[in-house]
This record gives structure tokens, C-alpha cells and sequence, in this order.
């Protein structure tokens, strides 16, 4: 299988300075450093996620669960192959939302 070639920018850099300020700082992100496996990942967004916009909705104007565990996966050095077994995960299109927003962020410009 091919290697993806990655833009090489820091996910910082990737995303709106704003909103990586705001993921950074909230509690939900700091709690999920207790998730240290691609599996456990996985489960929180099956379990958590139920949009994938940047923001949360309502008055809270905070980083949504989906943009803390997607800036949870760029910090975690991914496979080809759970690359690939995210884009086709068969349990939430949430899911597979992550990943495709990942996977387009990280893309190179080449």
C-alpha cells in the first residue's frame, strides 16, 4: 500500500488559530489524554459525537467533541491501515466524518 503524503504543517497550523486555542484549553480535550489507543478513540466517538461542526451549538460556543477527537487523532501517528479502517468503519458516519475531515486537512498541496 502507498505511503499518504501529508501537507507536514502542525494540526496548529492545519486549523483556525481560534479553534485550536479553544480545543487546547478545554476540559473535554484534556480528559481525553486518559485514551491512549486508536480502539479507545473510536469508542468516544461512537459514543460522543453527534455532529461533526467545528463549534458546539447553543449559547456554548466551545470546540465540539468531533474537532477535539480529530485534533486527538492528528496527534496520534496513525497506519495506512487505520486510516483506512476509519474511512470505512461500518458502526457511525461520524465516524468515517473524522477521519475524511483528517485525512483532507493533512493532504498535501503537491
Amino acid at each position: 500500500m502507498a505511503e499518504i503524503q501529508t501537507s507536514g504543517r502542525p494540526i496548529d497550523q492545519l486549523l483556525e488559530k481560534v479553534l485550536c486555542m479553544n480545543i487546547l484549553s478545554s476540559d473535554y480535550f484534556r480528559d481525553l489524554l486518559r485514551l491512549k489507543t486508536y480502539h479507545e478513540v473510536i469508542d468516544e466517538i461512537y459514543n460522543q459525537v453527534d455532529h461533526v461542526e467545528p463549534w458546539m451549538t447553543g449559547n456554548c460556543r466551545g470546540p465540539s467533541t468531533a474537532f477535539c477527537l480529530l485534533y486527538k487523532f492528528f496527534t496520534m501517528k496513525l497506519t495506512v491501515k487505520q486510516m483506512h479502517g476509519l474511512l470505512k468503519h461500518p458502526d457511525s458516519p461520524y465516524i468515517r466524518a473524522c477521519e475524511t475531515a483528517r485525512f483532507f486537512l493533512g493532504l498535501s498541496n503537491a
